[in-house]
């Protein structure tokens, strides 16, 4: 069994890849998808429930310490991108170009919602990469479908709840906002729940072509270092 810091190419492909959703995420989320007449959601939430499952690849595979520097990293190029957005909005533009609302519209974000985003983004991943590691240890690796499983109610519990809230709380009726935490919360887990086969088959192909499976015994939850 290698090192559980050990890191490879395709571990840098996998934390790529999980990047690549996030932003891609954090871009779409402006787009309201009406599932049904009384049930709108955002459009993010065909894709962002897939970086819990790439997180779940990373903890299970290389442990909480490598899954931890994929998270920051996460961190690090939304906040990036957000500064870029609002620089780039910042920018005067020529009369003859009328882009300039489409832009704004797509790519503006205010204080409030930058804040909800990051706030759910990093309870809920992190919540997700520690229960996940701690159940690994506590169950002897079996049953990986109960560790995604549970990690994801705890992680995108965490993240619907501060998104919502942060972004939407007094904008609009109590209930109104309730009512959006409970569907985007039930979508997102339900999502992870119907991919558990995928996440399987993921799982057990990186731990061949690794030739790792890091068991985090007697290490500190610490988000930082350590």
């Amino acid at each position: 069994m290698k090192d559980e810091k050990t890191t490879s190419r395709l571990f840098m492909y996998i934390g790529i890849v999980f990047v690549t959703c996030l932003l891609l995420s954090n871009l779409v989320a402006g787009k309201m998808w009406a599932v049904t007449d009384s049930i709108t959601l955002p459009g993010a939430v065909i894709l962002f429930p897939v970086t819990y499952i790439i997180g779940d690849v990373l903890t299970e595979v290389y442990g909480f310490r490598n899954a931890r520097s994929v998270i920051w990293m996460g961190f690090a190029c939304s906040f990036f991108a957000v500064m870029v957005y609002i620089l780039t909005l910042a920018l005067p533009h020529p009369g003859f170009w009328d882009n300039q609302a489409a832009f704004e519209t797509v790519l503006g974000t205010t204080p409030r919602v930058a804040i909800a985003s990051f706030a759910g983004y990093l309870f809920g991943e992190f919540s997700n990469s520690i229960i996940l590691s701690r159940l690994k240890v506590l169950t002897k690796g079996k049953n990986l479908w109960v560790r995604t499983i549970v990690s994801t109610l705890v992680g995108e519990g965490f993240d619907s709840v501060l998104f919502i809230l942060i972004s939407f709380w007094g904008t609009m009726e109590n209930s109104v906002v309730l009512q959006m935490i409970l569907f985007q919360y039930l979508f997102k887990v339900g999502y992870e729940v119907l991919f558990t086969p995928v996440t399987y088959a993921v799982v057990k192909w990186v731990k061949k072509k690794e030739g790792i499976d890091t068991y985090d015994f007697d290490i500190r939850y610490n988000l930082i270092k350590g």
